[in-house]
């Protein structure tokens, strides 16, 4: 089934509103992608000099950015399970003696750095842990419930809640930021329940943060605010779950252009969203990759978060493997690298990210009606002179698909076979979620 509305579409798309002022992000964030290490459970040890011995692999397979989950000491007030969540901080100026020393981190980034790779590290601005030292040093930074104690954020009960009200709790939050950026030169921080610390803190800190260099910020969170008040990039929650509705065929292909329609009314120009199948949350209590993008689901999918426009894309610790099981939140359970069945996958999509301009974060984006646009999802990437054609089969059945746009004429590369082939002309067939990406030159 063919749609004309699918032009007219693309230009609602990718119009900028008046008077926008595109974000600038770092310049090494120029098509980059983030790899998410969850140190506990990446190694036996589960230490950061552990970790440190898959650099090479993670170098060679293409990754950015390392986003190294919360690296700080849990607390062990309410702690849930035997070691706790990594998200109930304890100090936010010390190491998890877990993970190592102080000087393990520090040598574990100059290693990073010294691979052309840059590192964020996960910080959580919003609660800490039930007995961080803030609670006796600084009772008044934490919103108090009925009783007078710290409150507890929504069913987190391993956390109390900071009172963004008080400007001393903002000015010790920055400075504890800041002292990672000035201790460790990292690069950057994944914000954990970003959505729910105020808009005009965010300004601020950021702000302050970037006069010490130049920094990668991302935010677990979809609010325009977020961006408006100088993240990079953001959670593209809407996008992800109409991705699981398509793929358990509850809602069409169709339904992706709606999201990408709203997106780009919502956000400013230049937001970035960080696309994934996968991350720690959806791992551990959803079991995305594997459970929601179930067996070949995942390619097609995998495929359109590293090609979409505005997007920085995530692979999330054992995906390259793949780990096809849940990961424990709160005990040890380590992930068995042996085969890295999908690395070769994953390479080659990471590749054609670097050395193409087509897949620059704001390069022309077309979608293309090459057969039934509830199953088929097609698109062209272009920027000057060079193009990436994407085909996805988002279905469980084999469609036909042809292709005879007159500015695809001419011969491209599979990306995955390395073949030469004429791409428009003859009708052919591409097989239950099966995928397709051709490079011109």
């Amino acid at each position: 089934m063919r749609h004309p509305f699918l032009a007219a579409l693309c230009l609602l798309l990718f119009a900028t509103a008046p008077g926008q002022t595109p974000i600038q992000h770092p310049s090494w964030a120029r098509r980059a992608n983030i790899y998410e290490v969850n140190i506990r459970q990446f190694t036996n040890a589960g230490t950061f000099k552990a970790f440190a011995r898959h650099l090479d692999r993670l170098k060679a397979m293409g990754v950015d950015i390392l986003w190294i989950m919360p690296i700080n000491p849990i607390s062990k007030t309410d702690r849930k399970g035997s070691l706790g969540s990594y998200y109930a901080v304890s100090d936010y100026t010390a190491v998890n003696p877990e993970f190592g020393t102080l000087s393990d981190f520090l040598q574990l980034v100059q290693a990073i750095h010294a691979r052309g790779m840059k590192v964020i590290i996960d910080w959580v601005p919003n609660h800490t842990g039930a007995d961080n030292r803030w609670l006796t040093q600084h009772p008044d930074f934490y919103v108090k419930d009925s009783t007078g104690k710290a409150a507890v954020p929504f069913d987190w009960t391993d956390t109390r809640q900071l009172n963004y009200a008080n400007p001393v709790m903002r000015d010790s939050m920055i400075a504890a930021m800041q002292y990672w950026i000035k201790t460790a030169d990292i690069d950057g921080f994944r914000c954990d329940v970003a959505w729910n610390v105020p808009g005009d803190f965010w300004r601020t800190c950021i702000s302050d943060l970037r006069k010490m260099k130049p920094l990668f910020m991302l935010a677990e969170g979809d609010k325009p605010y977020l961006a408006e008040n100088g993240f990079d990039a953001l959670y593209p929650w809407e996008m992800f779950h109409k991705m699981i509705s398509v793929a358990k065929g509850e809602r069409t292909a169709l339904s992706l252009d709606s999201v990408l329609q709203n997106e780009k009314k919502v956000y400013p120009k230049g937001t970035l969203e960080m696309y994934f199948t996968s991350n720690h949350d959806e791992n551990s209590w959803n079991g995305a990759d594997y459970n929601t993008f179930p067996g070949p689901a995942h390619a097609p999918f995998a495929v359109f978060t590293q090609t979409m426009p505005d997007n920085i894309p995530l692979i999330y610790s054992g995906q390259e493997e793949p780990v096809s099981r849940a990961l424990s939140f709160f005990e040890k359970d380590s992930i068995r690298f042996h085969d890295f069945g999908r690395s070769g996958f994953y390479r080659t999509l990471l590749d054609l990210r670097k050395r193409n301009p087509a897949l620059d974060p704001d390069a022309a984006f077309t979608r293309l009606s090459v057969g039934d646009d509830r199953a088929v999802y097609s698109f062209l990437r272009e920027r000057s002179g060079h193009k990436v054609l994407v085909v996805l089969n988002l279905s469980k059945d084999p469609q036909p698909v042809r292709i005879d746009a007159q500015t695809l004429k001419g011969t491209a590369t599979d990306i995955f076979s390395r073949k030469s082939i004429m791409v428009s002309g003859d009708q052919w067939t591409i097989e239950p979620w099966g995928y397709r990406v051709f490079e011109y030159q």
